[in-house]
């Protein structure tokens, strides 16, 4: 083979290349986030037969702070998590909140079991039940609460509990000094556990497991959010005004959903602060370590495949409804 059929192989070869990626892209790539008539309303404690319309995070914030937790199959962890949660809140009075738990279609009985538990337990605190018909993944039911959300600040809390839910004052105070409250600023602030790598919380877990965060971390710098030291905690802040620019443009419902906001407020000048909060390992994670792994690095493969190729615009509006 002379060196312009050589030539002529390779080019070939990198056509067909680039074109079997390119639908490999497009198989992978997931559909558009969606909702479903039903999950637009919440029930109540109070009254948890009536089903009520869910209000729009486009509206005017009605309360000071919203709490979206994401929840699938947490009937033993959420009851803990709840209790600190509005402990905490009872001590200041002052400040109107609202807890929204979004059951991201158990099998368990979270839905029931939180309207139960807040009737017998809270049955003064203004905590809303939204159920999803179908499992969608975490960020797609954080994705779902942020969009129906009451507050001027809205806070992801995991349902594990394990990070301290007494650090939001941290969170709101780094917000407060970016975006104050009575403005109309977008800001984030992200809590971090990057403080933590050296200390047994994160050295007493599996070599495998501290294997794959570092080369987690490591991919998320060359992906372009190496200005973040801890992207996965699941204790977020954003501003009203945030998260509408935010979660509509989403398009991730899987554990990467993190990084691609992160890597939204970059594209779209959002300052994103990091606190450094306190955190434990709590039992129970529905986190598998080696599959959940390359799940995220393929899903951030199509995340930045899709933005490159301009096939998920910046400035695009995705609020899809059925």
């Amino acid at each position: 083979m002379d060196q312009t059929q050589f030539l002529y192989a390779a080019l070939v070869a990198l056509l067909v290349g680039l074109t079997l990626a390119y639908f490999a892209l497009l198989a992978w790539t997931p559909p558009p986030l969606y909702e479903l008539p039903s999950e637009k309303r919440y029930r109540a404690p109070k009254d948890p037969e009536t089903l009520r319309q869910l209000p729009s995070v486009h509206d005017a914030a009605s309360l000071d702070l919203s709490v979206i937790i994401p929840a699938y199959n947490e009937t033993k962890r959420l009851p803990s998590m709840l209790s600190s949660t509005l402990e905490h809140l009872a001590s200041f009075p002052k400040r109107s909140f609202e807890i929204l738990i979004v059951d991201d279609g158990s099998s368990d009985g979270t839905a029931a079991a939180a309207l139960k538990l807040a009737g017998n337990e809270y049955p003064d605190a203004d905590i809303r039940v939204v159920q999803l018909e179908h499992n969608r993944g975490k960020g797609g039911a954080v994705r779902h609460g942020m969009l129906h959300a009451r507050g001027g600040r809205l806070l992801m809390a995991d349902a594990d509990g394990a990070s301290r839910f007494a650090d939001v004052e941290l969170l709101l105070e780094a917000l407060d000094a970016i975006a104050p409250a009575d403005s109309d600023a977008s800001a984030v602030v992200i809590g971090s556990r990057a403080h933590l790598v050296k200390t047994e919380a994160v050295v007493k877990r599996s070599a495998l497991r501290n294997f794959l965060m570092y080369g987690l971390h490591t991919v998320l710098r060359i992906a372009g959010v190496g200005h973040v030291s801890d992207t996965q905690c699941g204790f977020k802040l954003f501003s009203r005004a945030a998260a509408r620019a935010l979660f509509p443009r989403q398009h991730l419902a899987t554990w990467i959903f993190d990084v691609e906001l992160l890597l939204l407020a970059k594209t779209l000048g959002i300052p994103v602060a990091e606190v450094p909060v306190t955190w434990h390992e709590v039992a129970g994670s529905k986190l598998s370590v080696v599959r959940d792994s390359l799940q995220m690095l393929r899903d951030l493969l199509i995340l930045r495949a899709n933005q490159l190729l301009r096939r998920w615009g910046e400035t695009e509006d995705r609020l899809k409804t059925d």
